[in-house]
């Protein structure tokens, strides 16, 4: 897939950009996970950055610390809460980038969104996605991220992915999507938000050979 064919089903007419937005979330494998009804959701951006890598498109991705107080040394995408400053989720989802990875938002077009995603731990989160031009370097905050990589986004359209795998959790098995890539496993929100990535691509995504 190029990224001609990512910005088409975020521009064109009937397609990502007309479409309503749901809601995603950790529940969706899982209905007894769901956050209570009385819980006040945090609202949060996270930005899906695609990279145009000479006719291949990648994703870029963070490992976070193993020192941080939630969600240490998950892989995940650059974001974070929604500051009174923040004037919308892509200024949030642009400011969190620049502070966690020092990807500047010059560097940046965003595209569209994604479906909102709701974690159990109670976050509301905005996915945004944007297009990263090269070149650009990236200077990661030594406090929350421990790596930036890329993963080329074939591997989020393959057929054989994603995973599904479980775990006890609080004496119940709990279902998660896995995306397995070399030595990494993206799990979690992250890969429920790829899930709804794939969907949006998947109707341009047409195999050859």
């Amino acid at each position: 897939m190029t990224l001609e064919d990512v910005r088409r089903r975020f521009s064109g007419p009937g397609d990502a950009a007309a479409r309503a937005f749901g809601v995603r979330g950790d529940h969706d494998l899982n209905p007894d996970f769901a956050p209570p009804a009385s819980t006040v959701l945090r609202d949060a951006a996270v930005l899906v950055p695609l990279v145009d890598r000479g006719g291949e498109v990648t994703v870029i991705f963070t490992q976070r610390t193993a020192t941080l107080s939630a969600h240490a040394g998950q892989i995940s995408f650059p974001g974070g809460r929604l500051e009174p400053e923040d004037s919308s989720a892509e200024d949030a989802a642009l400011r969190e980038t620049a502070e966690e990875i020092g990807l500047t938002r010059d560097r940046i077009a965003i595209i569209g969104r994604l479906d909102t995603y709701v974690t159990r731990t109670g976050f509301r989160v905005t996915p945004v996605v944007g297009v990263v031009t090269p070149p650009f370097e990236l200077f990661p905050d030594p406090t929350e991220v421990a790596e930036v990589f890329e993963v080329p986004l074939s591997v989020f359209l393959d057929p054989e992915n994603p995973k599904r795998h479980s775990r006890e959790f609080l004496g119940k098995d709990r279902f998660f999507y896995v995306f397995p890539y070399e030595q990494r496993y993206i799990w979690g929100a992250t890969a429920g938000m790829l899930v709804n990535l794939r969907d949006v691509l998947g109707a341009v995504f047409e195999p050859t050979g």
